[in-house]
């Protein structure tokens, strides 16, 4: 799958008069996670208003008891810490890691700016191991940048 491709299915959704905010975000959450085969869960968690956590807002795969993630907490909480992306080849290396299934074996957590702002981020969990490439990194930098235009 050339990501790219789904660049303009990802504008169609962000400018879609007919969406509301929480319809777009869900929108590219199955887009992705129906398109790229290794994208088996995505999701999108935000600041949950001034307290120190992540909030999840969308998401497309099976259900997560994972709806709140503290700060500093697994990969999520990290990426809110250090607003730098983070590519986790191999789950099971990292001893700062929630589980959310046992089926998870990589996962791929991009900041999302507003004003320069970390204000929330893109998640994605892979049941393939070391899947994802810097055109992963970049696309997902792409999508968290049209988002930003909706927020």
């Amino acid at each position: 799958m050339n990501l790219t491709t789904l660049k303009p299915e990802i504008d169609r959704i962000i400018t879609d008069q007919d969406r509301n905010t929480d319809a777009k975000l869900t929108g590219i959450c199955e887009l992705l996670q129906s398109n790229v085969d290794y994208y088996d869960w995505v999701g999108f968690y935000f600041k949950n208003g001034d307290k120190p956590e992540l909030k999840l807002r969308a998401y497309a795969g099976e259900p997560t008891d994972h709806t709140i993630i503290p700060f500093g907490k697994g990969i999520c909480g990290q990426v809110a810490v250090s607003n730098a992306n983070f590519v986790v080849p191999d789950v099971k290396a990292q001893d700062n890691y929630i589980a959310c299934s046992i089926h998870v074996k990589a996962e791929v957590v991009i900041p999302l700016f507003v004003n320069g702002e970390n204000i929330g981020q893109i998640d994605i969990d892979s049941h393939t191991p070391d899947p994802f490439t810097p055109e992963d990194e970049a696309f997902l930098e792409y999508v968290n940048e049209q988002v930003a235009t909706i927020l």
